[in-house]
Parts: C-alpha cells; sequence; structure tokens
C-alpha cells in the first residue's frame, strides 16, 4: 500500500444492512447489468462471507463470496471507482484470503470478463489462473460476454 494509504484508517469488516445502498450505488456506478439491491440482502441473509472495506469512515468497496466445503467462490469484488489503482482491491482480496484460510479453504474461484484487463491483472498477480470459460455468463450490450474461470489455491 502507499504511504497515503498506512496514514488512513482501512477496515475489513462484515457487511450489514446499513451498509446495503452505498454498497449499491458503487454497484451500479460500476456495471451495466448491476446487482439488485435485493441480491445484496439475500446474501446477508444466506449467510454468505460479505465484507466492506471502509476508508475513513467511507464505504470504498465490497466482496461476497460463498463457501462450500473447502472451496471459496467469489462472486462480486469491486472497488469505488474513485479509488481504484490504489491498492485497494488488493487488499480486499487479500483479507478474503487470511480470512477462508482460517476457515480451511483450499481453493478460491471466481469468474471475471474478459474485458476486464484491470482486474484479471490484480487476479494473475495474486496467483490466479485461467481454468476454463463459461460462455454467454455475462449480459453485454447485443447479447452476452464470456466469463473468464480463475482459480487459486490457498495454503496454510
Amino acid at each position: 500500500m502507499s504511504s497515503l494509504q498506512n496514514t488512513l484508517m482501512t477496515k475489513y469488516v462484515h457487511m450489514s444492512d446499513t451498509h446495503i445502498d452505498a454498497v449499491y450505488i458503487i454497484e451500479e456506478k460500476s456495471y451495466g447489468y448491476p446487482w439488485s439491491k435485493k441480491i445484496f440482502n439475500d446474501c446477508l441473509s444466506n449467510n454468505y462471507i460479505c465484507r466492506v472495506l471502509i476508508l475513513d469512515d467511507k464505504l470504498i468497496g465490497y466482496l461476497v463470496a460463498s463457501i462450500v466445503n473447502d472451496e471459496c467462490h467469489i462472486m462480486n469484488l469491486c472497488i469505488d471507482s474513485s479509488f481504484r489503482s490504489c491498492g485497494y482491491g488488493r487488499y480486499l482480496l487479500g483479507e478474503l484470503h487470511s480470512e477462508i484460510k482460517i476457515l480451511n479453504c483450499k481453493v478460491v474461484f471466481l469468474e471475471c470478463r474478459p474485458s476486464n484487463t484491470s482486474a484479471l491483472k490484480l487476479y494473475n498477480s495474486e496467483g490466479y489462473n485461467e481454468i476454463g470459460q463459461r460462455k454467454n455468463y455475462y449480459p453485454a450490450p447485443g447479447g452476452y460476454e464470456d466469463a473468464l474461470m480463475l482459480a487459486k489455491y490457498v495454503w496454510k
């Protein structure tokens, strides 16, 4: 993290229903086909890993993941556009990795749009490898976009 980040108070905390409005604002600004508030609320009520990243009392990012047996699936990870390319996505991902190691997860999966080159660069630098594709996975203007499937083994 940059020296500026070190001077600010960054907190990785459990998402609650009080965070949903702020999460949704970031979601809606970030995606052409955003998740609804209901999806986030359903994830909270179904005990998914739902976390937010707070920077000096401002919610700047979030993630949603599920765990089945010893596998984690990141379903949504996003940083507010004003705070991208500052290391916060890497920080959020690292905090999740630490958390799921404690839960004895052995592998973490995610899907990513091939067009999201900045996310792919982050995931590749964190040890994720492409393991396949999902055809017509993401809604896109004029149809659908494939998803790259990525995986990383998490060791204790």
